[in-house]
């Protein structure tokens, strides 16, 4: 089956009344954001010698760049019918590793419009597939633990990953191999470190700064583990490494991910970004902390829009630094972190402080505490404004959830501080 033939099957499905839209780009083009990865090239590398249906591969990248390309409900639908289309066209048991593949993409297409549930389905039907790769496989199993880490079950992130920690058995020894175990141990620790388990989560990285397979998402959480010990300098290094690795890599004709939903390499690199911006700010360097967060939020705001729930992520790290700035530098940034906290909880869609039942939601939940913890402080310095910031306080102190440092703690950070906050961007907690 020819590329064309494929682009044939699939053009039929794309007509509008009397008009039809056609590819405006080439099948092999370059316009889709340059989300490029560890996790992303060479396909051969990871496969473990399965090898993909080559214009299964050209028809993923084709359906994620088209989507991604307007960011409408249109080009993200009509990329979701591409990835239908070829799907059913993967009809023997040779085919499941491209199947994973295509299933893997659908996810991450799901993911990005909000819509978890599905996603959540089609990386399941992944574990049906008994034929495909391991490098799906594991992929299908690290997001999965992502999906469930960001809308806050725990329990469920913790028994996944230890069921990928199963999957250990089946790897033989080699590069492709080494990789494979790094992520599945990496995502074990991170499902530790979200709930505050940073003895249990170190245990899940022996080594693996010193270790070529320590790249992508298992060098972030490793990262992520260092600046959760004041280890910031070394954390500093590990996300610099990430952003370099993620910013430097190129398609390769067998390009196609093997990373999904919020561990793809988008959220990969604006997490690094976010990180590095963040560990700046707690080694004092506020300068170079706001100019990385800026540019954190420019990468967020260009890859999800303007008004995503990541962007008010963002948003809260850069108020919580011109706290932080303002508390060492004894100076004032009220009007700057009142407004970036507004805007921050606005789009991070808070509930209402008066709505019955809102702390048993668990989505966003450690950010949204945070983000209305630091602005209730802002509000209780105005004499005019307390009782709104002592009833958002009480808000945000209830609905914390964070077993490692308390809610004070997260926002009384100063260079004797024994613990620090981090923002995981990818999975939108606080570790």
């Amino acid at each position: 089956m020819t590329i064309r033939a494929a682009i044939r099957n699939f053009k039929s499905a794309w007509r509008v009344g009397e008009h039809v839209i056609y590819p405006r780009t080439p099948l092999l083009s370059t316009s889709s954001p340059p989300f490029k990865s560890l996790h992303v090239a060479h396909v051969r590398d990871v496969i473990d010698g399965s090898k993909p249906n080559p214009v299964a591969v050209q028809m993923i990248n084709y359906a994620l760049s088209h989507a991604r390309s307007q960011k409408s409900d249109e080009s993200y639908a009509q990329g979701l019918l591409i990835l239908e289309q070829c799907l059913s066209s993967q009809t023997s048991d040779a085919d499941e590793t491209s199947k994973g593949m295509v299933l893997l993409a659908m996810s991450s297409l799901l993911f990005e419009r909000g819509n978890f549930d599905d996603a959540t389905e089609k990386l399941k039907r992944i574990g049906e597939l008994p034929n495909s790769a391991l490098g799906v496989q594991v992929a299908a199993m690290e997001a999965l633990v992502g999906l469930n880490l960001e809308m806050g079950l725990d329990d469920t992130s913790s028994r996944l990953a230890d069921r990928g920690l199963q999957l250990l058995d089946s790897i033989d020894k080699g590069h492709a191999s080494d990789v494979l175990g790094a992520r599945i141990k990496a995502i074990k620790g991170l499902a530790e470190l979200a709930v505050g388990n940073v003895d249990s989560a170190e245990s899940f990285f022996p080594g693996v700064g010193t270790e070529k397979c320590c790249a992508g998402n298992v060098a972030l959480s490793y990262g992520e583990l260092l600046h959760v010990t004041r280890k910031f300098e070394l954390a500093k290094e590990i996300y610099q490494e990430v952003i370099q690795g993620l910013s430097s890599s190129k398609d390769s004709e067998d390009a196609c991910p093997l990373a999904a939903c919020n561990m793809s390499p988008e959220h990969v690199l604006s997490a690094a970004t976010c990180g590095l911006g963040q560990v700046e700010a707690h080694l004092g360097n506020f300068a170079d902390a706001e100019e990385i967060l800026t540019q954190a939020l420019t990468k967020t705001e260009e890859n999800f829009g303007l008004h995503h729930p990541r962007v008010g992520v963002i948003l809260t790290c850069i108020a919580l630094m011109f706290r932080q700035k303002s508390t060492m530098e004894h100076s004032s940034a009220l009007l700057v972190q009142e407004g970036l906290y507004r805007r921050a909880i606005e789009l991070l869609k808070a509930p209402p402080l008066d709505t019955e039942g809102a702390q048993t939601w668990t989505m966003r939940r450690d950010i949204i505490a945070l983000a209305r913890g630091g602005y209730a402080e802002v509000l209780n310095v105005q004499q005019n404004r307390k009782d709104e910031g002592e009833r958002m306080k009480k808000w945000a102190e209830g609905a914390w959830r964070n077993r490692r440092l308390s809610l004070a703690e997260a926002l009384e950070v100063s260079e004797t501080s024994n613990k620090v906050p981090v923002v995981d961007a990818r999975i939108i907690r606080v570790l």
